[in-house]
Protein backbone atom coordinates (compact mmCIF):
# COMPACT_ATOMS: atom_id res chain seq x y z
CA UNK A 1 0.00 0.00 0.00
CA UNK A 2 2.52 2.54 0.36
CA UNK A 3 4.01 4.06 -2.32
CA UNK A 4 7.25 6.28 -2.95
CA UNK A 5 7.91 9.56 -1.51
CA UNK A 6 7.43 11.78 -4.24
CA UNK A 7 4.06 10.18 -5.02
CA UNK A 8 3.08 10.95 -1.40
CA UNK A 9 3.41 14.73 -2.51
CA UNK A 10 2.26 15.24 -5.46
CA UNK A 11 -0.68 16.44 -7.21
CA UNK A 12 -3.97 14.88 -5.75
CA UNK A 13 -2.38 12.45 -3.91
CA UNK A 14 -1.21 15.20 -1.59
CA UNK A 15 -4.44 16.63 -1.78
CA UNK A 16 -5.97 13.38 -0.60
CA UNK A 17 -3.64 13.47 2.26
CA UNK A 18 -4.30 17.15 3.39
CA UNK A 19 -7.92 16.21 3.71
CA UNK A 20 -7.87 13.32 5.62
CA UNK A 21 -4.77 13.66 8.13
CA UNK A 22 -5.95 17.98 9.06
CA UNK A 23 -7.12 16.12 12.63
CA UNK A 24 -3.90 14.38 13.75
CA UNK A 25 -4.26 12.89 17.48
CA UNK A 26 -2.40 15.35 20.21
CA UNK A 27 -3.58 13.73 22.58
CA UNK A 28 -5.82 16.72 23.90
CA UNK A 29 -9.29 18.11 23.12
CA UNK A 30 -12.61 17.02 23.05
CA UNK A 31 -12.94 13.25 21.27
CA UNK A 32 -14.25 13.66 17.73
CA UNK A 33 -16.34 10.16 18.67
CA UNK A 34 -18.30 9.78 21.78
CA UNK A 35 -20.92 6.18 22.77
CA UNK A 36 -23.13 7.18 25.42
CA UNK A 37 -24.88 4.16 27.45
CA UNK A 38 -25.41 2.28 23.86
CA UNK A 39 -27.70 -0.30 24.42
CA UNK A 40 -28.99 -2.58 21.37
CA UNK A 41 -30.93 -5.46 21.82
CA UNK A 42 -31.97 -8.30 18.90
CA UNK A 43 -35.03 -9.91 20.56
CA UNK A 44 -34.45 -11.30 23.93
CA UNK A 45 -30.60 -11.00 23.49
CA UNK A 46 -28.86 -7.56 23.77
CA UNK A 47 -25.91 -7.77 21.54
CA UNK A 48 -24.40 -4.52 22.95
CA UNK A 49 -24.90 -3.67 26.79
CA UNK A 50 -24.47 0.08 28.05
CA UNK A 51 -21.50 0.89 25.87
CA UNK A 52 -19.40 3.78 26.32
CA UNK A 53 -16.54 5.18 24.99
CA UNK A 54 -14.44 7.72 23.39
CA UNK A 55 -12.38 8.15 19.99
CA UNK A 56 -9.94 11.06 19.96
CA UNK A 57 -8.93 12.55 16.37
CA UNK A 58 -6.15 11.16 14.62
CA UNK A 59 -6.08 7.27 16.99
CA UNK A 60 -6.48 4.19 16.19
CA UNK A 61 -9.03 2.21 18.62
CA UNK A 62 -9.87 -1.63 18.42
CA UNK A 63 -12.95 -2.96 19.52
CA UNK A 64 -11.38 -6.35 20.44
CA UNK A 65 -13.22 -9.60 21.37
CA UNK A 66 -14.84 -12.99 20.75
CA UNK A 67 -17.69 -14.07 17.97
CA UNK A 68 -20.78 -12.55 19.70
CA UNK A 69 -19.56 -10.43 22.32
CA UNK A 70 -21.15 -7.51 20.13
CA UNK A 71 -17.93 -5.45 18.85
CA UNK A 72 -19.70 -5.74 15.01
CA UNK A 73 -22.80 -4.28 16.01
CA UNK A 74 -21.19 -1.93 17.98
CA UNK A 75 -19.77 -0.29 14.76
CA UNK A 76 -23.04 -0.94 12.45
CA UNK A 77 -24.67 1.43 15.66
CA UNK A 78 -21.43 3.78 14.57
CA UNK A 79 -21.86 3.43 10.86
CA UNK A 80 -25.65 4.01 11.44
CA UNK A 81 -26.74 0.38 10.30
CA UNK A 82 -28.45 -0.15 13.24
CA UNK A 83 -30.17 1.99 15.51
CA UNK A 84 -29.99 1.89 19.33
CA UNK A 85 -32.50 0.96 21.71
CA UNK A 86 -31.01 3.53 24.30
CA UNK A 87 -27.94 5.53 24.35
CA UNK A 88 -26.62 8.79 21.95
CA UNK A 89 -24.01 8.98 19.61
CA UNK A 90 -21.97 12.29 19.01
CA UNK A 91 -19.68 12.90 16.00
CA UNK A 92 -17.91 15.87 16.03
CA UNK A 93 -19.81 17.00 18.90
CA UNK A 94 -23.03 16.55 17.45
CA UNK A 95 -25.57 14.17 18.19
CA UNK A 96 -25.99 11.66 15.39
CA UNK A 97 -27.70 9.20 16.97
CA UNK A 98 -30.76 9.27 14.70
CA UNK A 99 -29.11 10.26 11.23
CA UNK A 100 -28.50 7.66 8.30
CA UNK A 101 -25.23 6.06 7.45
CA UNK A 102 -25.15 8.49 4.70
CA UNK A 103 -25.59 11.88 6.19
CA UNK A 104 -23.12 10.35 8.86
CA UNK A 105 -20.58 10.33 5.80
CA UNK A 106 -18.32 7.87 7.63
CA UNK A 107 -15.80 5.48 5.15
CA UNK A 108 -16.69 1.78 6.01
CA UNK A 109 -14.53 -1.22 5.12
CA UNK A 110 -16.37 -4.55 5.19
CA UNK A 111 -15.46 -7.98 6.25
CA UNK A 112 -16.50 -9.15 2.89
CA UNK A 113 -15.51 -6.04 0.81
CA UNK A 114 -18.47 -5.42 -0.73
CA UNK A 115 -17.61 -4.88 -4.11
CA UNK A 116 -19.07 -4.25 -6.87
CA UNK A 117 -18.91 -7.14 -9.77
CA UNK A 118 -20.54 -5.66 -12.55
CA UNK A 119 -17.96 -2.67 -12.18
CA UNK A 120 -14.18 -2.74 -12.23
CA UNK A 121 -11.98 -1.41 -10.13
CA UNK A 122 -12.28 2.57 -10.59
CA UNK A 123 -16.08 2.75 -10.68
CA UNK A 124 -16.11 0.50 -7.75
CA UNK A 125 -14.02 3.42 -6.08
CA UNK A 126 -16.18 5.95 -7.30
CA UNK A 127 -19.49 4.90 -6.12
CA UNK A 128 -19.85 6.83 -2.97
CA UNK A 129 -18.41 9.88 -4.66
CA UNK A 130 -21.20 9.81 -7.59
CA UNK A 131 -23.62 9.10 -4.77
CA UNK A 132 -22.45 12.25 -2.97
CA UNK A 133 -23.21 13.92 -6.64
CA UNK A 134 -19.36 15.06 -7.19
CA UNK A 135 -18.31 16.52 -10.77
CA UNK A 136 -16.77 13.81 -12.93
CA UNK A 137 -13.16 15.56 -13.10
CA UNK A 138 -12.91 15.59 -9.41
CA UNK A 139 -14.57 12.13 -9.39
CA UNK A 140 -11.47 10.84 -11.81
CA UNK A 141 -8.70 13.02 -9.34
CA UNK A 142 -9.85 11.19 -6.48
CA UNK A 143 -10.23 7.43 -7.71
CA UNK A 144 -7.03 8.10 -8.90
CA UNK A 145 -5.09 9.37 -6.02
CA UNK A 146 -6.91 6.83 -3.99
CA UNK A 147 -5.68 3.97 -6.19
CA UNK A 148 -2.40 5.49 -5.85
CA UNK A 149 -2.23 5.48 -1.98
CA UNK A 150 -3.13 1.41 -1.84
CA UNK A 151 -0.36 0.96 -4.45
CA UNK A 152 -3.04 -0.07 -7.69
CA UNK A 153 -2.09 2.58 -9.96
CA UNK A 154 -2.99 2.12 -13.56
CA UNK A 155 -5.67 -0.65 -12.50
CA UNK A 156 -8.74 1.59 -12.77
CA UNK A 157 -10.48 -0.92 -15.81
CA UNK A 158 -9.48 -4.04 -14.28
CA UNK A 159 -12.48 -6.17 -13.19
CA UNK A 160 -12.51 -6.74 -9.81
CA UNK A 161 -12.80 -10.35 -10.21
CA UNK A 162 -9.33 -10.56 -11.73
CA UNK A 163 -7.88 -9.35 -8.69
CA UNK A 164 -6.18 -11.28 -5.75
CA UNK A 165 -8.14 -11.36 -2.33
CA UNK A 166 -5.51 -8.45 -0.94
CA UNK A 167 -6.11 -6.48 -4.65
CA UNK A 168 -9.95 -6.71 -3.56
CA UNK A 169 -9.01 -5.44 -0.36
CA UNK A 170 -6.99 -2.34 -1.03
CA UNK A 171 -10.06 -1.74 -3.61
CA UNK A 172 -12.24 -1.76 -0.76
CA UNK A 173 -9.98 1.07 1.03
CA UNK A 174 -9.01 3.22 -2.08
CA UNK A 175 -13.13 3.03 -1.84
CA UNK A 176 -13.45 4.48 1.68
CA UNK A 177 -10.59 6.78 1.31
CA UNK A 178 -11.79 8.53 -1.90
CA UNK A 179 -14.84 10.13 0.30
CA UNK A 180 -12.06 11.43 1.98
CA UNK A 181 -14.04 10.09 5.82
CA UNK A 182 -13.81 12.18 8.91
CA UNK A 183 -14.00 8.56 10.21
CA UNK A 184 -13.11 5.29 8.84
CA UNK A 185 -14.70 1.87 9.80
CA UNK A 186 -13.50 -1.50 8.99
CA UNK A 187 -15.07 -4.64 9.99
CA UNK A 188 -12.62 -7.37 10.51
CA UNK A 189 -11.38 -7.03 6.68
CA UNK A 190 -8.46 -9.10 6.92
CA UNK A 191 -10.10 -12.24 7.78
CA UNK A 192 -10.66 -13.91 3.89
CA UNK A 193 -6.50 -13.08 3.53
CA UNK A 194 -4.09 -15.96 4.12
CA UNK A 195 -1.82 -15.68 7.15
CA UNK A 196 1.28 -13.87 5.38
CA UNK A 197 -0.75 -11.53 3.16
CA UNK A 198 -2.99 -10.32 6.20
CA UNK A 199 0.24 -9.78 8.57
CA UNK A 200 1.55 -7.38 5.21
CA UNK A 201 -1.70 -5.63 4.67
CA UNK A 202 -2.21 -4.47 8.07
CA UNK A 203 1.59 -3.68 8.26
CA UNK A 204 0.80 -1.25 5.12
CA UNK A 205 -2.78 -0.27 6.55
CA UNK A 206 -0.83 1.18 9.77
CA UNK A 207 1.66 2.86 7.74
CA UNK A 208 -1.06 4.07 5.64
CA UNK A 209 -3.63 5.37 8.31
CA UNK A 210 -0.78 7.32 10.44
CA UNK A 211 0.76 8.74 7.52
CA UNK A 212 -2.62 10.68 6.02
CA UNK A 213 -3.86 10.98 10.24
CA UNK A 214 -7.46 8.96 9.96
CA UNK A 215 -9.25 8.47 12.40
CA UNK A 216 -10.33 4.92 13.15
CA UNK A 217 -12.51 2.29 14.54
CA UNK A 218 -11.83 -1.44 13.93
CA UNK A 219 -13.00 -4.54 14.59
CA UNK A 220 -11.11 -7.75 15.34
CA UNK A 221 -11.66 -10.86 17.45
CA UNK A 222 -7.37 -11.44 16.75
CA UNK A 223 -5.38 -9.74 19.89
CA UNK A 224 -2.63 -10.39 17.31
CA UNK A 225 -3.83 -7.89 14.70
CA UNK A 226 -5.38 -5.59 17.47
CA UNK A 227 -1.72 -5.54 18.95
CA UNK A 228 0.11 -4.46 15.49
CA UNK A 229 -2.19 -1.79 14.78
CA UNK A 230 -3.84 0.17 17.57
CA UNK A 231 -2.98 3.07 19.51
CA UNK A 232 -5.95 1.75 22.34
CA UNK A 233 -7.98 -1.47 22.27
CA UNK A 234 -11.18 -1.48 23.97
CA UNK A 235 -11.90 -5.29 24.81
CA UNK A 236 -15.53 -6.50 24.98
CA UNK A 237 -17.30 -9.44 26.05
CA UNK A 238 -21.13 -10.29 26.18
CA UNK A 239 -21.89 -6.98 24.80
CA UNK A 240 -20.01 -5.21 27.87
CA UNK A 241 -17.20 -3.49 27.67
CA UNK A 242 -14.22 -4.65 30.13
CA UNK A 243 -11.22 -2.38 29.89
CA UNK A 244 -10.01 0.11 27.21
CA UNK A 245 -6.70 1.20 27.04
CA UNK A 246 -3.24 0.77 24.88
CA UNK A 247 -1.73 -2.84 24.05
CA UNK A 248 0.71 -2.45 26.86
CA UNK A 249 -1.93 -1.63 29.54
CA UNK A 250 -4.20 -4.48 28.84
CA UNK A 251 -1.31 -6.67 28.61
CA UNK A 252 0.62 -5.63 32.07
CA UNK A 253 -2.29 -4.72 34.37
CA UNK A 254 -5.91 -5.99 33.32
CA UNK A 255 -8.46 -4.67 35.71
CA UNK A 256 -10.70 -7.76 34.40
CA UNK A 257 -10.89 -11.37 34.61
CA UNK A 258 -11.50 -12.27 31.39
CA UNK A 259 -9.26 -9.20 29.63
CA UNK A 260 -6.07 -11.39 31.67
CA UNK A 261 -7.19 -14.27 29.97
CA UNK A 262 -8.27 -13.00 26.98
CA UNK A 263 -4.83 -10.49 26.00
CA UNK A 264 -2.26 -12.57 25.92
CA UNK A 265 -1.13 -16.28 27.23
CA UNK A 266 -1.81 -16.85 30.79
CA UNK A 267 -1.35 -19.63 33.87
CA UNK A 268 -4.08 -19.68 36.07
CA UNK A 269 -3.88 -20.88 39.56
CA UNK A 270 -6.33 -21.28 42.58
CA UNK A 271 -5.48 -20.07 46.22
CA UNK A 272 -6.12 -18.04 49.49
CA UNK A 273 -4.94 -14.17 49.17
CA UNK A 274 -3.72 -13.80 53.13
CA UNK A 275 -4.46 -10.71 54.83
CA UNK A 276 -1.35 -8.25 54.80
CA UNK A 277 1.56 -8.18 57.04
CA UNK A 278 4.69 -6.59 57.44
CA UNK A 279 4.14 -4.58 54.50
CA UNK A 280 3.50 -7.19 52.18
CA UNK A 281 0.82 -10.04 51.00
CA UNK A 282 0.89 -13.46 50.28
CA UNK A 283 -1.10 -15.65 48.34
CA UNK A 284 -1.17 -19.63 49.75
CA UNK A 285 -1.83 -21.65 46.38
CA UNK A 286 -3.77 -24.95 46.26
CA UNK A 287 -0.69 -26.66 45.45
CA UNK A 288 1.51 -25.35 48.77
CA UNK A 289 3.65 -22.36 48.12
CA UNK A 290 3.44 -18.98 49.41
CA UNK A 291 3.86 -16.20 46.85
CA UNK A 292 4.21 -12.70 47.69
CA UNK A 293 2.10 -10.04 45.98
CA UNK A 294 1.68 -6.09 46.80
CA UNK A 295 -0.38 -5.40 48.90
CA UNK A 296 -3.80 -4.02 47.97
CA UNK A 297 -6.41 -6.97 47.20
CA UNK A 298 -9.12 -8.10 49.59
CA UNK A 299 -8.47 -11.27 51.56
CA UNK A 300 -10.21 -14.72 50.82
CA UNK A 301 -10.47 -17.66 48.08
CA UNK A 302 -9.00 -16.15 44.76
CA UNK A 303 -7.82 -16.95 41.55
CA UNK A 304 -4.11 -15.86 40.54
CA UNK A 305 -3.46 -15.25 36.82
CA UNK A 306 0.54 -15.06 35.61
CA UNK A 307 1.83 -14.39 32.25
CA UNK A 308 4.30 -17.86 31.00
CA UNK A 309 7.14 -15.02 30.83
CA UNK A 310 6.64 -13.68 34.96
CA UNK A 311 7.17 -17.61 36.17
CA UNK A 312 10.96 -19.05 37.01
CA UNK A 313 12.44 -22.17 37.37
CA UNK A 314 14.15 -22.97 40.82
CA UNK A 315 15.44 -25.14 42.67
CA UNK A 316 12.67 -27.44 44.07
CA UNK A 317 11.63 -27.90 47.35
CA UNK A 318 11.68 -24.21 48.72
CA UNK A 319 8.38 -22.24 50.25
CA UNK A 320 7.99 -20.53 47.16
CA UNK A 321 8.87 -23.49 44.97
CA UNK A 322 5.63 -25.66 43.13
CA UNK A 323 7.12 -28.52 42.06
CA UNK A 324 6.31 -30.23 38.20
CA UNK A 325 7.76 -31.95 35.47
CA UNK A 326 8.60 -31.08 31.95
CA UNK A 327 6.20 -32.32 29.67
CA UNK A 328 7.02 -30.62 26.89
CA UNK A 329 9.51 -27.82 25.00
CA UNK A 330 8.95 -25.40 22.29
CA UNK A 331 12.36 -23.38 20.95
CA UNK A 332 11.01 -20.51 19.29
CA UNK A 333 13.47 -18.33 18.51
CA UNK A 334 13.91 -15.98 20.66
CA UNK A 335 12.75 -17.54 24.06
CA UNK A 336 11.85 -21.72 24.41
CA UNK A 337 7.73 -22.43 25.80
CA UNK A 338 7.87 -25.20 28.51
CA UNK A 339 5.02 -26.80 29.46
CA UNK A 340 4.88 -28.21 32.72
CA UNK A 341 3.13 -31.10 34.44
CA UNK A 342 2.87 -29.75 38.00
CA UNK A 343 0.31 -32.58 39.21
CA UNK A 344 -1.70 -30.15 41.81
CA UNK A 345 -2.66 -27.31 39.25
CA UNK A 346 -2.10 -28.94 35.78
CA UNK A 347 -0.25 -27.75 32.78
CA UNK A 348 1.61 -24.47 33.05
CA UNK A 349 3.41 -22.48 30.83
CA UNK A 350 6.84 -20.94 31.17
CA UNK A 351 9.24 -18.83 28.88
CA UNK A 352 12.51 -19.21 29.44
CA UNK A 353 15.50 -16.82 27.14
CA UNK A 354 18.14 -19.01 28.69
CA UNK A 355 19.04 -22.97 28.18
CA UNK A 356 16.69 -24.44 30.59
CA UNK A 357 15.69 -27.71 31.66
CA UNK A 358 14.96 -31.15 29.17
CA UNK A 359 11.93 -32.53 28.87
CA UNK A 360 10.83 -35.10 31.65
CA UNK A 361 13.16 -33.25 34.17
CA UNK A 362 11.84 -32.25 37.58
CA UNK A 363 11.35 -28.88 38.54
CA UNK A 364 10.75 -26.01 40.69
CA UNK A 365 8.31 -22.94 39.53
CA UNK A 366 8.19 -19.72 41.33
CA UNK A 367 7.21 -16.03 40.60
CA UNK A 368 10.35 -14.14 38.42
CA UNK A 369 12.05 -10.78 39.64
CA UNK A 370 9.12 -8.20 39.36
CA UNK A 371 6.88 -10.53 38.12
CA UNK A 372 3.02 -9.24 37.35
CA UNK A 373 0.92 -11.14 39.23
CA UNK A 374 -2.68 -10.31 38.63
CA UNK A 375 -5.09 -11.64 41.66
CA UNK A 376 -9.12 -11.73 41.11
CA UNK A 377 -12.14 -13.15 43.19
CA UNK A 378 -12.43 -16.52 42.94
CA UNK A 379 -14.88 -18.22 39.90
CA UNK A 380 -17.91 -17.96 41.50
CA UNK A 381 -16.82 -15.21 44.36
CA UNK A 382 -17.76 -11.54 44.22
Amino acid sequence: MSSSPGSRRSGVGAGLGAGLGAGARDGAGAPILSLQGLVKRFGTVTAVDHLSLELQEGEFLTLLGPSGCGKTTALRVVAGFERPDAGTLTFQGEDVTEWNPQRRGFGMVFQNYALFPHLDVAENVAFGLKSRRRPREEIGERVEAALERVSLPGLGSRAVQALSGGQQQRVALARALAIEPPLLLLDEPFSNLDAALRERTRTELRLLVKELGITALFVTHDQEEAFDLSDRIAVMDGGKLRQVGTPEELYRNPTHRFVAGFVGRINALEGVLEEERGGVQRVRLDAGPRWTLPPGPEPGPCELLVRPEDLTFVEAGTAESLPGRIRDRRFLGAYTLYFVDTETTGILEVVSRESGPAEGEAVGIAPAPGAGLHVFPAVGGA
